[in-house]
C-alpha cells in the first residue's frame, strides 16, 4: 500500500551495519595531544597472543590514538607453527563471534587412538584403545586443528572493524626501558624500527607478546627458567599416503623404534587433507643463554643446538616416522605434498615475573604467551595458553586505563593489574609440570623391559592422559585466591553442594560451564554462555529459588536489592542474568518482581526444561544462589541468595562506583 507519511530516526543507518561490541565507558580523561608519539598501550608481537590482546582492547574502547601493535613480520603466518584449539579456547572465540569459520572448516578431533608394541611379532604395533579426546563437560567436546595463520587472519580481519591501522608490520622492537624521569605519565620508552627507520615511542603500558626469543623479556632482564636440557623434535605437515588405519584420528604411537604423534589437520584448497607428524630426534641440547637455570651451565652439552637441528632433515623425519609405523607404510602422497617441516627445540620453562613495575610499584611492562612460558607441543597448549594470557590481561588493562577501577588513581599502583601475574603464572607453572610428566611418558617405552624394571604400561600412560584432560582442554583451569577470586565462605554460608568442579559445579576461579535453557520472553532455546559475550562487562548470575513468585520471598527481596546495586556502578558495566527453577504454576511478567523485566527481560531463563541447570551448578532450587562472572567468563565470587552485600563488596573492590 502507498506510504503517505514517513519518519526515520537519525540512527537508522546503524541498523544496516554489522554489530559492534559496545566499548566500555571511560571515566578517566583522554590523553592530551602531544608532539611526542605516545600511546596508552603498545603491544610487541602480532601472533595469536598479540592479536587477541589488540582485538580485545580495541573492542573495549581503545582507539588507534591509544593503542599500537607492532610486528616484525610483513604478514600473518603462512605455514607451520601451532594448529590446535582446545574446547575452552573455542568457547572464548565463540564469545567473540569468531568461532564459526574455525568450527566449520577446521578438523574436529573427537577421538584419540593409542598404538603400542604388539606381542605378535608380525603386527609389531597394535591399537590398544580409542578414547574420547575431551572427557570433561564442554560446549565444544572436541579439539579443532586449523592453521595458525588462518586464526591470525580471522582475528586481524575482525580487528580492522575497530582499528583503521590494525597491526603496524615490518616493525621490530630494538629496546624498551622504563624512563620515569623523561615522562612519569608515559614512563615506558621503546625504540622501534620500521623498514630501516628508527623512532622512539612512549606508552603507559607495554606488552611483550613476541615469542620465546622475546626482545621485551631480554630488555627487562627476565629469564625463562626450568629444565636445563631441551629435546629436539622434527615436525612435518603434509598430504600423506598411508595404509595406517587411524591417520584421521589423533594418535599416540609407541613402537620398538620410538614414538610419533599424529595430528589430523584441515582440508586445504586442493581438496586434500593435511596431516601433522611429530617425531622426536634422539639427544639433548643446552638452551639459549636467557632460557636456562643457573645449574644448566654445569651440564655438559651433547651437541651444539644449531648443529643438532641442522642434522634433522625432511628425510630423517620421514625415516623415523616410517620406522615407528611399521608394518604400515607412510609417505608423501605426491610431489609437493609436503606443506612445511621444521626442527626445533622446546624445553619446559617459565619466567618468574610476568610483569615489571616502575619505582612507584605500578605494573608497566607485561609479557604474554611464549615470551613467558615454553613447553612441548604434545599437550597442544601453546597457542591456547598464549591467547588465554591475553584474555586474562585485556579486561584488567582496559579497566585501569578507562579509570573504572577504584585503585590506581593519581599514579598509585592498581592492585587489579597484580592479579595478571598471580593468575597466569600459576597456570603456567601447572602447564610446565604437566607437560614435563606427559612428555616424559610419551617419550618413554611402553611395556616392561626384559628384567621387568623401568617399563611403562599402556594403562599408566592412559591414566596420565585422562587425568590431565581437564587441564589440556582448558576447562579445568582454576585461578588461585586473589582480589578477583574470593572463596572465603564458611560451610553454613556456601550455597554450592558438591566438589566435582570439572562437571560444572560453581567455584570461584573456574570458568562458567555452558548450559542450555529456555528464555522466558520468547521461548528461545539458548546457550547460557551467549549471554556472557566478551564485551568487558561483569555479570550478576542470579539463580532464584522456588519462592520467586512470592512477593515477600527471598528471591523478590534479592532482586530488589540487586536493582539498587546496579546503578551504583558505571553505566552498562554490570549486566544481570536470572534463572528460575521449576515453579508451582505458570506465570507472566506481572507475577514477577519488576526488577526482572527491568534488568533481565532478555536474559531471564527456565533452568529445568532443557539442562538441569541447578543440578549441574550444584545449587539447591529451594535455596538459590548468587555468582559474579568476570569479563573473562570466570566466576569471581559466589554467595547465598540473600547475601547481596557479599557480591556488592566484591564489585566495589574491582569497579569504581559513581
Amino acid at each position: 500500500m502507498p506510504v503517505f507519511t514517513e519518519y526515520s530516526a537519525a540512527s537508522r543507518e546503524l541498523r544496516v551495519l554489522p554489530s559492534f561490541a559496545p566499548p566500555l565507558p571511560r571515566l578517566a580523561p583522554q590523553p592530551s595531544a602531544s608532539t611526542t608519539e605516545k600511546y596508552e598501550v603498545v603491544i610487541v608481537g602480532a601472533g595469536p597472543a598479540g592479536l587477541m590482546l589488540e582485538l580485545l582492547l580495541s573492542r573495549y574502547g581503545l582507539s588507534d590514538k591509544s593503542l599500537l601493535c607492532v610486528d616484525s613480520k610483513p604478514t600473518t603466518l603462512k605455514s607451520g607453527q601451532a594448529d590446535g584449539l582446545q574446547p575452552r579456547t573455542l568457547e572464548t572465540l565463540k564469545s567473540l563471534g569468531l568461532a564459526d569459520e574455525i568450527l566449520t572448516e577446521g578438523c574436529q578431533m573427537w577421538q584419540v587412538a593409542f598404538w603400542n608394541p604388539s606381542n605378535d611379532k608380525d603386527k609389531i604395533i597394535e591399537r590398544t584403545s580409542i578414547v574420547q579426546d575431551v572427557a570433561v563437560p564442554a560446549r565444544f567436546p572436541h579439539e579443532v586443528t586449523i592453521h595458525q595463520g588462518r586464526i591470525e587472519r580471522i582475528l586481524e580481519t575482525d580487528l580492522l572493524r575497530y582499528s583503521k591501522r590494525g597491526v603496524q608490520r615490518n616493525t621490530k622492537l630494538i629496546e624498551v626501558k622504563i624512563d620515569e624521569e623523561g615522562d612519569s605519565e608515559f614512563p615506558v620508552l621503546a625504540e622501534i624500527e620500521t623498514e630501516g627507520q628508527k623512532r622512539h615511542v612512549r606508552t603507559k603500558y607495554l606488552v611483550g607478546a613476541d615469542g620465546a626469543h622475546s626482545a621485551v623479556r631480554r630488555s627487562m632482564g627476565l629469564k625463562l627458567e626450568g629444565e636445563s636440557l631441551d629435546h629436539i623434535w622434527g615436525v612435518v605437515d603434509l598430504v600423506v599416503d598411508t595404509d595406517f588405519p587411524d591417520i584421521r584420528r589423533r594418535c599416540a604411537i609407541h613402537s620398538p623404534a620410538g614414538s610419533v604423534m599424529v595430528i589430523p589437520r584441515e582440508r586445504i584448497a586442493t581438496g586434500d587433507y593435511l596431516t601433522r607428524l611429530y617425531v622426536q630426534v634422539p639427544g639433548d641440547v643446552n638452551p639459549d643463554s636467557d632460557q636456562q637455570t643457573a645449574d644448566s651451565k654445569k651440564t655438559p652439552s651433547t651437541a651444539d643446538a644449531r648443529a643438532r637441528r641442522s642434522q634433522v632433515t625432511q628425510q630423517t623425519i620421514f625415516d623415523n616416522a616410517a620406522a615407528v609405523l611399521k608394518p604400515y607404510y607412510i609417505r608423501p602422497k605426491k610431489d609437493g605434498a609436503v606443506d612445511w617441516w621444521a626442527a626445533y627445540q622446546i624445553g619446559q620453562r617459565v619466567t618468574d615475573n610476568f610483569s615489571v613495575k616502575d619505582s612507584k610499584g605500578v605494573n608497566r611492562v607485561f609479557i604474554a604467551g611464549d615470551a613467558c612460558h615454553t613447553h612441548s607441543p604434545k599437550a597442544g597448549q601453546g597457542m591456547n595458553v598464549s591467547m588465554m594470557d591475553s584474555y586474562n590481561l585485556a579486561w584488567k588493562l582496559a579497566y585501569a586505563i578507562h579509570g573504572l577501577t577504584p585503585g590506581g588513581s593519581n599514579g598509585a599502583p592498581d592492585p587489579l593489574l597484580d592479579t595478571y601475574h598471580t593468575e597466569r603464572h600459576t597456570i603456567a607453572q601447572q602447564l610446565i609440570e604437566f607437560d614435563r610428566d606427559f612428555s616424559s611418558m610419551f617419550s618413554g617405552k611402553i611395556g616392561a623391559s626384559e628384567d621387568g624394571v623401568g617399563g611403562l604400561t599402556h594403562d599408566q600412560f592412559l591414566e596420565v592422559f585422562s587425568r590431565g584432560n581437564g587441564f589440556t582442554s582448558g576447562c579445568g583451569i582454576e585461578y588461585p585466591d586473589n582480589m578477583a577470586v574470593v572463596r572465603d565462605l564458611e560451610d553454613g554460608n556456601n550455597p554450592i553442594k558438591g566438589t566435582n568442579y570439572l562437571s560444572g559445579i560453581l567455584r570461584p576461579g573456574r570458568r562458567l560451564l555452558n548450559v542450555r535453557l529456555i528464555r522466558h520472553a520468547d521461548g528461545y532455546l539458548r546457550d547460557l554462555q551467549d549471554d556472557f559475550a566478551s564485551t568487558g562487562r561483569f555479570r550478576i548470575l542470579c539463580l532464584t529459588s522456588s519462592d520467586l513468585l512470592n512477593p515477600d520471598g527471598t528471591s523478590a527481596r534479592t532482586l530488589a536489592q540487586l536493582g539498587a546495586v546496579i546503578p551504583r556502578f558505571p553505566q552498562s558495566v554490570l549486566e544481570q542474568v536470572v534463572v528460575h527453577p521449576r515453579l508451582d504454576r505458570d506465570f507472566t511478567w506481572n507475577d514477577l518482581p519488576q526488577d526482572v523485566k527491568q534488568y533481565s527481560e532478555m536474559s531471564f531463563y527456565s533452568g529445568y526444561e532443557m539442562d538441569d541447570v541447578y543440578g549441574i551448578y550444584g545449587v539447591n532450587p529451594t535455596d538459590g544462589a548468587l555468582a559474579i562472572v568476570r569479563p573473562d567468563g570466570y566466576i569471581g565470587v559466589i554467595a547465598v541468595l540473600d547475601d547481596v552485600k557479599r557480591v556488592e563488596r566484591y564489585l566495589e573492590a574491582l569497579i569504581r562506583t559513581v
